[in-house]
């Protein structure tokens, strides 16, 4: 078992372009739809779950099926197979990362507008699943208008909180199909081990324990504190590792961009660049600080918020905030993916005509992966 999911989640984490919103596609189509590994509502759960969490969402919940699959272990195992491509590319680049050239940030500006196509179907893939009525739609447009007109941490707080509350004035907000196989032992509730051992290191983290405990301390506290995945944590992260120029921050996120994994590997290149005396070793701590508070919080909470799950007014706030996340896909197809990725009426045709490509004829991503690559060695060659 922990072998096929370690294959599965490998696979995946090879080929995930785009950022957590293309991911949670990629999720769907593999875990839900061909391997039937979860059901839609169970997969939905998990989703609201970690939108509700501080983290990195997408490999939250992919932690989550691996603990749905094979308890702790099962998450684990999903935890490496999906970031271990990343985490080694990323390894590279930091080391040789005085050798990059034109060529490479060419490459990224390919991959960008891929990461649009690939954003446009998730956000469309989920919105078909999750605003199921009117209400729900409602809901998605003003989470969409409220994170556009005022991206910042506050404004994401408070519409999960406006989401959740609809839906508990709402009790006729259900997800679309009963929790069949969801687990309704009385006696699952708050992982309170997990619980306790977040907010121990948390404070830990806090606490004047060295110059080098204090160089990783903070990718700790961002895991810990940061809602909105890859692109929120740039600059918690630039705040609290000052001993790294703006530069390496930069490319960083450009790096982590342009490879296929979760975003918050972005820590994986940063770390290395902070030990250049043992680079590996820096990376992994790095890599394991960031990701640890929310996988804590979600082995924390997933049981108990799978029971609640079973009554209908918390399951309406689910929907309300399912619906909610569409919104926040949709925002973050806008900005920061579209307007840093989008600068021409060639570049809109381009991403017209492969979105169109992709949801009608289905070819390999793969197929896509290469035609932006391709576009963006052409737009510099011929920029030359």
């Amino acid at each position: 078992m922990l072998i096929a999911i370690f294959r599965q989640f490998f696979l995946l984490g090879c080929m995930s372009f785009g950022g957590p919103a293309a991911h949670l596609g990629y999720f769907k189509r593999h875990f839900v739809d061909t391997l039937n590994w979860i059901t839609n509502t169970r997969y939905a759960q998990l989703i609201s779950l970690s939108q509700a969490l501080p983290g990195p969402g997408s490999s939250q919940v992919s932690f989550a099926i691996g603990v749905e699959r094979a308890g702790i272990l099962g998450g684990i195992t999903a935890f490496v197979g999906f970031t271990l491509p990343s985490f080694l590319i990323m390894v590279i680049l930091a080391i040789s990362a005085h050798q990059f050239d034109a060529v490479y940030y060419a490459i990224i500006a390919g991959l960008k507008l891929f990461a649009v196509v690939i954003v446009a179907d998730a956000t469309l893939s989920m919105a078909k699943s999750f605003c199921t009525s009117a209400v729900l739609k409602l809901l998605a447009v003003f989470s969409t208008l409220a994170l556009v007109l005022l991206p910042v941490l506050s404004t994401q707080i408070a519409v999960l909180v406006i989401a959740a509350t609809v839906g508990a004035i709402w009790p006729l907000l259900k997800l679309g199909e009963a929790n069949q196989n969801t687990n309704t032992d009385t006696k699952s509730n708050i992982n309170w081990v997990a619980l306790s051992l977040f907010a121990l290191l948390l404070a830990i983290s806090f606490a004047p324990l060295g110059k080098e405990f204090a160089l990783f301390a903070p990718f700790y506290q961002a895991g810990a504190m940061v809602f909105g995945g890859g692109h929120v944590v740039l600059p918690v992260l630039q705040a609290g590792v000052p001993a790294l120029s703006d530069d390496q921050f930069l490319s960083a996120y450009a790096s982590a961009q342009a490879i296929p994994g979760p975003m918050f590997t972005i820590a994986t290149y940063l770390g290395a660049q902070l030990n250049t005396a043992q680079p590996l070793f820096g990376a992994l701590v790095a890599t394991l600080l960031i990701f640890a508070p929310g996988f804590l919080l979600m082995l924390a909470f997933q049981k108990s918020w799978l029971n609640l799950a079973n009554k209908p007014r918390f399951a309406s706030s689910i929907a309300a905030l399912n619906a909610a996340v569409v919104g926040f896909l949709a925002a973050a197809l806008y900005s920061p993916i579209w307007t840093s990725a989008v600068h021409s009426w060639l570049h809109i045709g381009l991403v017209v005509v492969a979105f169109a490509w992709l949801r009608l004829k289905k070819p390999p991503i793969w197929w896509l992966l290469i035609l932006f690559i391709s576009v963006g060695l052409t737009q510099h060659y011929w920029a030359l």
